[in-house]
């Protein structure tokens, strides 16, 4: 290839002598990687950092001074480009060895590459960037710059034909030729209407310059760009291949190529606004760049096949132009549209414009106003459904329907925006095999639920275009598409499905159908997809070439785009207002109304908090039917909406629910199965409503049994939020806000093998920080009413205790006439596995054990178990009675959690999924250095983040960042730590071993992201 062949061959030695004689800079001298032309970076001995640009031999001088002049208006106006110097001749291209050479400024960043995927803001503002540079080159001109270029993206068609002759795969060049033909019937005809100006024309991931990470919050870094370069590919071309360019790198590999294609253009947008027809070209243009790219790559491989810079893009090139070939470039040019706040089609106002006015038919031949219609509501969170019915038989949950209906004869109406749980099939499942994509949930048209064998009649003339049967499980089954035409000829189409079969053989495809007449009947389960009788319709403004495949779900991403293409069938079949469910109103109006009428210093997960509606075994779900895996309610001890829990409680609340003035065996029935988990001398139970009551109950407790009042707790220890626990929970006492201890309480240094002046689990670890409590029992006096800590301390950092630690303490607290209360509300209940409890792993037997979240799955359940020595004690004379502790429904949803434990082996599973998860950690801890310390038992799991291994430096805001991101992936994890560093994770007891490689591999995923390496 003749570019190549001139290909300059100076090096590191001969660059150094070019700056100093022609330009008078000495300094360090590094080459960097071009394409034809030879690039080194100086560092001057005075600091300044430059970069020496020897051109390529068959450059003219025209060119060059093009692109000087191009880039100096750039930077006139604000846009980050390199500046150009002088050389000591005066000149700003002086010529050495028969090459031309510049020299300019080396800008700070970090190249693209190292930053992509990158966030939308990123991709946002490198749209941006391009936008400001259209805007300062608009009417600017140059001769040279009207050249026949091979990287012009509009010349594609005819460089792909003549340089992909080079590439000799079969496959890969017949993709090739299914292009050519779209850019000819696409793209070629559009191109007189294109807009036509210089454009920098290689914004690729190597010629474009990151913020770097030079602030201390993660989510922060890399959302800018700072330095455009290389103006070495300037041409006169279309304006809108400038963003195409950029936007082609940008997909290479991301998740959604269409929206990060559409961040770029919606960036660009907002400083260039694009017209009609460069909108409708643009996602041809980017795929036309990837053909450059890669017929390019082919040539240039095979004259230089030894250099790795030339076809450094091209096997992630042809792999994204694969992919985005087989994306539908209709749907794809809708998307860019959304993106740059555009109708998503040219046709949707004008269709709703007309469905508003338009008198239709009634689709079941009566008048809505003269049918029994009632509201469905199978929404995410609707109390009509349940765990159990998601999994039901079509049958089974038409009876679920019909029943929610309030009879048989009733015609339900819902769907329209409503997002739903019940797409179950991999035709509803996102592409790929990414766990974190979205699934299809959001129904876009109107379920109309009667008898099947119902008649419909056309709401309004049309013509079949479309009669099929789509025959897969949930799927439509029989379905019909009509056509119809608005006022002024605009056509859009109509779409029911479900339908009988029968149908099939009524109609033909182009055959008119009259407003009001009979055209297809209602289906049964076995030929309609799987589903209760209704008839599913939507309205369609555009087929899209998407046919009889067009989606009548979307992905709740972009939901409002589909639902603008698909407007509300209530228009177009008449319904009375307020006759179909209405979809849950914004978040924003969620959060603003909380912020409103709670405690304001009621706080939230997540810097964008979560509206979650659903909850079932291991996973969460918003309101828009994303799920969620959850790592972090230990209250759903044996997982959310368990079916056995929900139906004992229901079943006792349908019975009978009074407090324990009566009694009552399903308590005493309670009561016995819990003691028999515990040692011999744990007997005698107070039931309360949660952790807090236990606590403060326990403390009450401990103090009329030891006469005295002192209590020694433990660093960092929370034990609940009554008056009397903020003042032995070090945690609330010493935080903000808090007003420190009184004198009655004496805290012990938290027991910390990881970060403690004593590392380690050994028992002499334990005997040093037991020493630490006989301080605080020296404090007191050398008396004491006991000590109140947690198995495992939580809002220390998920610490494991060293070993026998707290029967050490115990030895102590009890020679100064104290008792021992174990703090189980965290830890019980086989979390930490295979142990049933946390201080069994510890060698102690508490004098009083309390329990809360875990005993009723959620359900406010909360116990004291105590001896009967310490129960009489507290017998003297004053009554204890708690309104709500120890009812009917509390006991039973107990042991039902209970039942679900023993017969699940969820404390075996806890040991095993735990491990798993251990261990995927601690191997990413060979990779990622943030990991400081894995810890934990079974299923209560400590992640602590650091910047240093060496100094410990607590990495807090890297742990908010990787919780953040976590979340933006589907895995939820929280923060604790009096450092905010450690990830904790506590998930309902019956995660798999495949939740575990999920949350291992997010892990990888979230500290592998540039942003979080400085």
């Amino acid at each position: 290839m003749a570019l190549l062949d001139h290909t300059p061959t100076v090096d590191v030695v001969d660059a150094q002598r070019i700056a100093r004689d022609l330009f008078g800079i000495d300094g360090a001298v590094t080459s960097l990687p071009s394409e034809r032309d030879r690039n080194f970076r100086i560092e001057a001995s005075d600091g300044r950092e430059f970069v020496l640009k020897v051109a390529n031999g068959s450059e003219t001088r025209d060119v060059l001074e093009a692109q000087m002049a191009v880039a100096a208006r750039a930077g006139e106006s604000g846009v980050p480009v390199q500046g150009a110097h002088a050389a000591l001749s005066g000149a700003l291209i002086e010529t050495s060895d028969g090459h031309m050479v510049r020299l300019l400024d080396h800008l700070p960043g970090t190249l693209l590459i190292e930053a992509l995927p990158g966030t939308t803001a990123l991709r946002f503002d490198l749209g941006t960037v391009l936008g400001r540079l259209a805007k300062s080159l608009e009417g600017f001109d140059h001769p040279a710059a009207h050249r026949d270029f091979y990287w012009d993206v509009v010349k594609a068609p005819e460089v792909v034909r003549e340089r992909g002759v080079a590439v000799t795969d079969p496959q890969r060049a017949e993709l090739l030729q299914r292009l050519l033909v779209r850019l000819d019937t696409e793209v070629v005809p559009r191109l007189p209407a294109l807009r036509q100006a210089i454009i920098h024309g290689d914004a690729n991931d190597r010629n474009v310059l990151v913020e770097a990470a030079r602030t201390d919050d993660p989510a922060a870094r890399m959302q800018r760009i700072t330095g455009l370069l290389d103006f070495g590919d300037m041409v006169f071309s279309a304006v809108v291949a400038e963003p195409a360019v950029a936007a082609a790198y940008v997909a290479m590999d991301a998740g959604d190529p269409v929206g990060a294609v559409g961040d770029v253009f919606a960036g660009f947008d907002s400083q260039f606004p694009l017209t009609d027809d460069e909108l409708a070209v643009a996602w041809n243009l980017v795929l036309a760049r990837l053909s450059l790219s890669v017929s390019n790559a082919a040539v240039q491989s095979a004259a230089r096949p030894d250099d790795p810079y030339l076809v450094v893009s091209e096997a992630p090139a042809w792999r994204t132009l694969e992919r985005l070939l087989d994306i539908n470039p209709e749907v794809a040019h809708a998307r860019l549209r959304w993106a740059c706040g555009r109708v998503a089609h040219a046709a949707v106002d004008e269709v709703v414009a007309y469905l508003e006015q338009v008198e239709s038919s009634p689709l079941l031949g009566t008048a809505w106003q003269q049918l029994n219609t009632v509201p469905v509501d199978l929404s995410v969170g609707s109390p009509w459904i349940s765990a159990d019915d998601l999994q039901r038989s079509p049958e089974d949950f038409e009876a679920r329907v019909i029943g929610a209906m309030r009879g048989a004869d009733a015609v339900g109406l819902g769907g329209y925006g409503e997002a739903r749980l019940v797409y179950t099939t991999p035709a509803f499942a996102p592409p790929g095999d990414d766990p974190a994509a979205e699934w299809r949930t959001v129904h876009l048209g109107v379920d109309v639920w009667v008898p099947e064998g119902t008649p419909l009649h056309a709401p309004l003339t049309g013509t079949v275009r479309i009669v099929r049967d789509n025959a897969t499980p949930l799927d439509y089954g029989p379905m019909v598409v009509l056509q119809h035409e608005t006022d002024r000829g605009v056509p859009f189409f109509s779409l029911y499905g479900h339908l009988a079969r029968r149908t099939l053989d009524h109609l033909v495809e182009g055959q008119r159908v009259e407003s009001g007449s009979v055209f297809a009947w209602v289906g049964e389960p076995a030929v309609n997809g799987g589903w209760a009788p209704h008839a599913h319709v939507q309205v369609i403004v555009d087929l899209m070439g998407l046919e009889h495949d067009y989606p009548g779900v979307a992905v709740p991403s972009q939901h409002e785009m589909w639902m603008q293409l698909s407007p509300d069938p209530a228009l177009f079949l008449s319904l009375p207002a307020g006759s179909v469910p209405t979809p849950q109103r914004p978040i924003a109006e969620t959060a603003a109304d909380r912020q409103r009428l709670f405690g304001y210093n009621l706080s939230v997960s997540y810097a964008s908090p979560l509206r979650i509606v659903r909850g079932i075994g291991s996973r969460l779900y918003d309101d828009k039917g994303r799920a969620y895996l959850d790592g972090v309610n230990n209250v759903a001890h044996v997982g959310h909406a368990h079916p056995h829990v929900v139906h004992a409680a229901q079943r006792q609340m349908a019975v009978l629910n009074t407090n324990t003035r009566y009694l009552h065996d399903t308590v005493l029935d309670y009561a016995e199965r819990l003691t028999a988990t515990l040692p011999e001398s744990l007997s005698v139970c107070f039931f309360v409503n949660s952790g807090s009551e236990a606590n403060d109950l326990a403390l009450r407790l401990m103090r009329a049994h030891s006469g005295a009042k002192d209590v020694v707790c433990v660093e960092h220890g929370y034990h609940g939020h009554t008056q009397a626990l903020i003042d032995v929970s070090h945690y609330k006492n010493q935080g903000r806000g808090g007003q420190g201890a009184p004198p009655w309480v004496h805290t012990a240094r938290m027991p910390d093998p990881y970060r403690g002046e004593f590392r380690g689990y050994s028992r002499q670890t334990s005997l040093a920080y037991a020493a630490d409590v006989q301080r605080c029992i020296d404090d007191a006096g050398g008396r004491v009413a006991g000590m109140i800590v947690e198995s495992m301390i939580g809002c220390g950092g998920q610490v494991v205790l060293p070993d026998h630690y707290l029967a050490e303490a115990a030895t102590l607290i009890r020679a100064a006439g104290g008792l021992m209360i174990a703090d189980e509300v965290q830890v019980g209940f086989g979390r930490v596995g295979p142990a049933f409890w946390g201080f069994a792993t510890q060698g102690l037997v508490p004098d009083i054990v309390t329990m809360g979240k875990p005993a009723g799955n959620g359900h406010p359940l909360a116990v004291v178990v105590t001896t009967p020595e310490v129960a009489a004690s507290f017998a003297n004379g004053m009554e204890y009675f708690n309104t709500f502790g120890g009812n009917a429904v509390s006991a039973a949803t107990g042991l039902a959690v209970l039942d679900v434990i023993e017969r699940e082996q969820l404390p075996a599973n806890a040991l095993r999924v735990g491990a798993r998860i251990e261990a995927g950690v601690r191997e990413l801890a060979q990779r990622h250095e943030l990991i400081g310390d894995v810890r934990g038992l079974g299923l209560y799991l400590g992640v602590e983040l650091v910047r240093d291994r060496a100094t410990l430096e607590p990495a807090d805001s890297e742990a908010s960042f990787v919780i953040e991101e976590c979340k933006n992936l589907g895995v939820l994890v929280s923060i604790d730590g009096p450092f905010h560093n450690v990830l904790k994770i506590k998930p309902p007891l019956v995660w798999t071993e495949a939740d575990a490689d999920r949350l291992v591999a997010t892990l990888d995923r979230v500290l592998s992201d540039s942003r979080l390496h400085r």
